[in-house]
């Protein structure tokens, strides 16, 4: 193959198209500060998700900052959360000046393990954060129970989740609020772009006022704000893209099946199983966990290094997981979250877009199953791989 493939490749309309819808703002100049398409795509994006209210953002990361921050924590709050995720989810707690407490993930899913929840909370607890990983929903019933139980908070971060339902609701109905990211490498995309989904609706004034600097008047600026605003032209690609999200969401599934189809039976891989009847998912991932014994990490890295070999690039998502992050300096090394480093040190996202092509799928396999099995059909051997890493 000449071309590289990439583990994602962001959904445009034809260019005529969006040439069309952006061509009005050249002739009102309204490019931002919450011009018409950005309140439109506001309501068209609360009907398809089926939500009583939505906040437009610059990105998924000032979605989440800026909901938290609308909280009103008191500053070295303590808030629940899942290591297995995007740093952003980290970042936003910390840089609101409160405390992440790392809770371990189920394996089944990797969602947060929500029967651990309750053994970390203290009197400095103030949230839940959880996170619907690779569109997998976490047990939204039971960590509602917990939050009630101790008059705690809960946020979603739901940036996996867009379009998503479980029993016929929309997922940003879950919790106080829910967060998405319309990053261009998400299922939908607004070129860069999020959402904050509640229900309280004084919460809308609030966000509003924190994404525009904290101003409510021209004299007045009664908080203080960010610039967390969606301009025209992001808001134009949004409506844009959600005429096509059946569509992609389609072909997203079809090659799902397919490389779950290719990939089925071999030993020494666990696919993501999205059996749930109750909901429907949007395909914005297809994670393969290279299940490992002592070699933890070897097999995954060794599938990683051949797809590049090939031009396909393949990522480690999430490694390592947010709480060995650099920037925090060893200081979560020695919380027990056996579950999240060791899906952290064996998974692989291979790449999924709707223009990946079934031969491309074909390749890819076929790599995976070669380095997993060997070309003779035995198990490769792990300790010469290690040892042939370390020459």
């Amino acid at each position: 193959m000449n071309d590289k493939v990439l583990v994602t490749r962001s959904s445009m309309p034809e260019f005529e198209e969006y040439v069309q819808m952006i061509k009005p703002l050249w002739e009102s100049h309204w490019l931002t500060n919450m011009g018409d398409y950005h309140g439109r795509l506001e309501r068209e994006l609360k009907e398809y998700m089926g939500v009583p209210q939505l906040s437009l953002m610059v990105n998924g990361h000032m979605a989440l900052e800026l909901a938290i921050q609308a909280m009103g924590f008191p500053e070295g709050a303590e808030i629940i959360t899942t290591p297995f995720t995007f740093i952003s989810t980290t970042h936003a707690i910390i840089r609101n000046k409160l405390i992440p407490v790392f809770c371990d993930i189920k394996l089944s899913d990797y969602t947060i393990d929500e029967e651990k929840i309750e053994e970390l909370i203290t009197e400095r607890t103030v949230a839940i954060l959880p996170v619907h990983v690779y569109g997998n929903i976490c047990n939204v019933k039971r960590i509602q129970e917990i939050a009630e139980k101790y008059n705690l908070k809960v946020i979603y971060d739901a940036a996996h989740a867009f379009g998503e339902t479980v029993d016929g609701t929309g997922v940003g109905n879950f919790g106080d609020v829910s967060v998405f990211s319309f990053h261009a490498t998400k299922v939908y995309n607004t070129i860069e772009g999020g959402a904050v989904t509640f229900h309280e609706e004084s919460l809308y004034k609030k966000l509003y006022n924190l994404k525009n600097f904290g101003i409510r008047s021209e004299e007045i600026v009664a908080e203080v704000g960010a610039n967390a605003k969606m301009n025209e032209f992001c808001a134009a690609m949004g409506l844009c893209n959600l005429r096509y999200i059946g569509d992609n969401i389609r072909e997203r599934k079809k090659r799902c099946e397919y490389y779950a189809k290719r990939l089925q039976g071999i030993s020494g891989l666990k696919l993501c199983e999205r059996d749930g009847d109750n909901i429907t998912y949007s395909y914005g991932y297809f994670p393969v966990l290279f299940q490992a014994g002592k070699d933890t990490g070897v097999l995954r890295d060794f599938v990683y290094d051949e797809l590049r070999k090939a031009g396909i690039y393949a990522r480690k998502y999430f490694y390592p997981i947010t709480a060995d992050a650099a920037c925090f300096k060893n200081k979560y090394k020695k919380v027990l979250l056996e579950n999240a480093r060791y899906v952290g040190d064996n998974i692989l996202v291979l790449p999924l877009y709707p223009e990946l092509s079934y031969e491309t799928i074909d390749q890819i396999t076929e790599i995976v199953k070669t380095c997993v099995v060997g070309e003779n059909g035995t198990a490769q051997n792990m300790t010469k791989l290690r040892l042939d890493e370390e020459e």
